[in-house]
């Protein structure tokens, strides 16, 4: 069975780098997607300076090298192959000690047929600098490797410790793309147009907290987020500390992986609004409604209909009620038959909803059954 369990959701996908995969795994699981990135990525992969220095490593190797992020270290694997060196680079670092800057950074040395010597488990360039100054790095020759928002104080730390130090730039964070379309994602947070916001990066996060304050929308997100009507997801502590610091406490996985990430989100929806009625689990969410695993096929009245009768929760809700989530003005009983009619015939089952004579109608729950 099709795994639907965001059917009904609108994701608001920040990221720029990977956007395609994190939209595609979301989708799948049946949210509509929407794409803002936040902030833009300027490569370096084909600068005369990251080449030169690729090749004076070659010559004279490290003792160590800090990879602070995945796509970084592929990037410059990348640039590699594009010069022609990169068998040389990659049986260079082999003879080298390889620090890791969380499990991302690991992954993209692994698929480079690496392996990382240490991880830095919390993602923070601190934890790298502490483990590394406890240890001395006097005369040691450090190679880092920076993300796009620099080197956090790395060179300068190592450097001061007596070490010889090699900075790479492979790609620096730029603008956005689109800064009008981050502001409006950020409205659209506001005005309850989105269920989920995810994030993969921390300068990103920031990013689109600042471009929300600069919409003025920032408030309104804040009372979405405060409600339960949106639900902010963050890839990992780091990426999460932006939005923790203007008091969102976002989702944040087990591990740094996309794929984490996903299920985070999904595991979140699943055990959310879901009523066990005796057709199956049933979650009514602002745009769809899932019986049993299956979107059903309903219309906007139809929608609403039946949210009026998962608010009740099995409870018997008056004719009148149901009239009343119908568009114009009607007291004609026969208008609200038709419409639970219609709300039987889409969910496949004649016992989902209940007619309770003289009373109204109500959704037939298991433990009612």
């Amino acid at each position: 069975m099709i795994d639907q369990t965001l059917a009904g959701c609108v994701v608001l996908v920040t990221a720029d780098r990977r956007a395609a995969e994190l939209s595609a795994a979301l989708a799948r699981r049946g949210a509509t997607i929407r794409h803002a990135p936040a902030l833009g990525m300027v490569p370096h992969t084909d600068d005369a300076l990251l080449l030169a220095r690729t090749r004076d490593l070659l010559v004279d190797p490290p003792d160590t090298v800090v990879v602070t992020t995945g796509i970084g270290f592929r990037g410059w694997v990348e640039a590699a192959d594009a010069a022609g060196v990169a068998d040389s680079l990659v049986d260079v670092l082999r003879g080298t000690r390889i620090v890791a800057r969380g499990p991302k950074a690991r992954g993209a040395i692994q698929a480079a047929g690496l392996s990382a010597d240490w991880v830095a488990e919390s993602e923070t360039s601190a934890e790298i600098a502490e483990t590394l100054l406890d240890e001395g790095v006097a005369g040691r020759d450090i190679v880092i490797q920076h993300h796009g928002a620099g080197a956090d104080g790395l060179d300068e730390a190592f450097a001061l410790a007596g070490a010889r130090v090699r900075s790479l730039v492979v790609y620096r964070w730029g603008p956005p793309p689109d800064p009008a379309l981050v502001r409006d994602s950020a409205q659209a947070v506001a005005d309850g147009e989105i269920d989920a916001v995810v994030f993969t990066s921390a300068p990103g996060s920031a990013a689109w907290l600042a471009a929300a304050d600069d919409a003025g929308a920032m408030d309104g997100v804040l009372r979405r987020y405060r409600s339960g009507a949106v639900v902010f997801a963050a890839v990992g502590p780091v990426t999460a500390k932006p939005l923790v610091d203007v008091g969102i406490d976002p989702l944040v996985p087990d591990r740094g992986r996309l794929g984490s990430l996903v299920r985070a989100v999904v595991t979140h929806y699943g055990g959310v609004d879901a009523l066990d009625t005796v057709a199956g689990p049933l979650r009514v969410r602002r745009a769809a409604a899932v019986l049993d695993g299956r979107v059903l096929p309903l219309s906007r009245t139809g929608l609403e209909v039946l949210r009026v009768l998962a608010h009740a929760r099995g409870s018997v809700v008056p004719r009148e009620r149901v009239l009343a989530a119908l568009p114009g003005v009607s007291s004609d009983p026969h208008a609200a038959e038709v419409a639970i009619a219609r709300l039987r015939d889409a969910a496949g089952s004649r016992t989902l909803i209940r007619t309770v004579v003289k009373r109204g109608y109500r959704l037939e729950l298991q433990e009612q059954a």
